[in-house]
C-alpha cells in the first residue's frame, strides 16, 4: 500500500468523525438545547464547550488529526502520481480545511469564546436572551453549512479510497 493510500484512508477515517461530530451537533445536541430557557442553554453549552476547550485528548486527536492527515494527503497526491483520486482527495482536502476547519476557526471558535464569557449567575434574563440572540442562530446557522460540506467531504474521500482499490 503506497503512502498516498495510507494517509487518504487514515484522513476519511478522521473526517468521518469529525462529520459525526458536526452532525450531531446539527441534528441532535442544538435542537436539544434549543428547548431550554435561556439561561440553562447558555450553561449546558458553556459546560459541553468547556470539555473540548480543556483539550479532551480523544478530541483532540480526531480532530487535528483530521487536519494534519488531510494536508498529508494532500501534499502526498502532489508528490506523487496519484493521478485522479489524487487530484480529487487534493480538492476534497482543500474544500474541507476551508469549509469544515475554516468556518470552525472563523465563526464558531469566537462564538464559543463568547459564550464561554457569559457570566449567567450574574445576569439578568434580558442579557441572557441577548446573549442567546447573538450566539445562536448564527452557530447553528454555520454548523449546518459546515455539517453538510463534511458530509460531502467524507463522500468524496471514501470515493477516493475506493479508486485506490481499481
Amino acid at each position: 500500500m503506497s503512502l498516498f493510500a495510507v494517509v487518504l484512508l487514515v484522513s476519511t477515517v478522521l473526517c468521518a468523525l469529525v462529520t459525526g461530530f458536526v452532525f450531531t451537533y446539527a441534528v441532535v445536541v442544538m435542537p436539544g438545547l434549543s428547548k431550554l430557557g435561556d439561561r440553562e442553554f447558555i450553561r449546558a453549552f458553556q459546560v459541553t464547550d468547556q470539555i473540548i476547550q480543556n483539550n479532551h485528548p480523544v478530541f483532540v486527536t480526531v480532530w487535528v488529526g483530521s487536519i494534519l492527515s488531510v494536508v498529508v494527503t494532500m501534499v502526498s497526491a502532489l508528490v506523487g502520481s496519484t493521478g485522479f483520486a489524487g487530484w480529487a482527495a487534493g480538492v476534497t482536502g482543500a474544500v474541507y480545511l476551508i469549509g469544515v476547519q475554516g468556518i470552525t476557526v472563523l465563526v464558531h471558535l469566537p462564538l464559543n469564546n463568547q459564550l464561554q464569557n457569559v457570566r449567567v449567575d450574574e445576569m439578568d434574563s434580558a442579557s441572557l436572551h441577548e446573549q442567546r440572540e447573538l450566539f445562536e442562530a448564527r452557530w447553528t446557522s454555520f454548523n449546518v453549512t459546515r455539517t453538510v460540506i463534511s458530509c460531502l467531504v467524507t463522500v468524496s474521500l471514501m470515493f477516493a479510497v475506493g479508486m485506490q482499490g481499481n
